[in-house]
C-alpha cells in the first residue's frame, strides 16, 4: 500500500507504519490494555499481547517486504509489462519469487527479536517464563537458577530459530525461487 501511486492510500499507510515503528512496544501495550477499556473496548490480556506484537512487527516486516520488492531490478518489471502480465501475475510469478531470498535474513532477525520481546507482555498480566522465574525466586529467595534457566531456554529457542533461518537461506536460490 505504501507503494501505491495514489496519495490517499500511500500517505495514511506511511503514517500508520511509521507510528507503529516509532513507538515502543510497551507504550502500545499500555494503550491497548489500559486506554481502550476507557472507551468500552476491553481485550483479554493474551489478545492484547498478540495484537501489540502483531501490529509492531507487521509494521517492521512491511518495510522489509517493501525494500525487498524495490530491490528487484527495473528490467524485471518492464519485462513483465512487455509480456502483458497482469499486476497480480507480475507479483506472483516474477517479483515475489525474487524478493523472498532477499528478505529472509531480515525476517529471521525480526522473528528472533519478537521471541525475545515476549517478556514485555508481562506488564499486561500475561504470565511468561520470566514471570514464573521471578515467582519462584520470590518464594525460594533463590533467583540465580530460575532466571538462568529462563535465559538458557531463550538462548536455545533463538539458536534453533536462527539455525532454521540459516538453513532456509541456504536452500533458497540466491536469484529467486524457480517457477514451475
Amino acid at each position: 500500500l505504501r507503494r501505491s501511486p495514489y496519495k490517499i492510500i500511500s500517505w495514511p499507510t506511511v503514517v500508520v507504519v511509521e507510528f507503529l515503528r516509532d513507538t515502543p512496544l510497551l507504550v502500545q501495550l499500555f494503550f491497548l490494555y489500559y486506554v481502550l477499556p476507557v472507551y468500552g473496548i476491553v481485550l483479554p490480556a493474551f489478545l492484547t499481547g498478540a495484537l501489540a506484537l502483531g501490529l509492531q512487527y507487521s509494521a517492521y516486516t512491511s518495510e522489509v517486504y517493501r525494500s525487498g520488492i524495490e530491490a528487484i531490478p527495473r528490467g524485471q518489471w518492464e519485462a513483465a509489462r512487455a509480456l502483458n502480465l497482469t499486476p497480480w501475475r507480475t507479483y506472483r510469478d516474477i517479483i515475489v519469487p525474487q524478493a523472498i531470498p532477499r528478505i529472509m535474513p531480515a525476517m529471521g532477525n525480526y522473528l528472533v527479536s519478537m521471541l525475545k520481546e515476549t517478556p514485555v507482555l508481562s506488564v499486561v498480566s500475561i504470565v511468561d517464563m520470566l514471570n514464573l522465574a521471578n515467582l519462584i525466586g520470590d518464594r525460594t529467595f533463590e533467583y540465580l537458577v530460575p532466571l538462568s534457566m529462563v535465559g538458557l531456554i531463550f538462548l536455545v529457542l533463538t539458536l534453533i530459530c536462527s539455525a532454521l533461518i540459516r538453513l532456509l537461506e541456504r536452500t533458497l536460490p540466491k536469484n529467486g525461487i524457480a517457477l514451475k
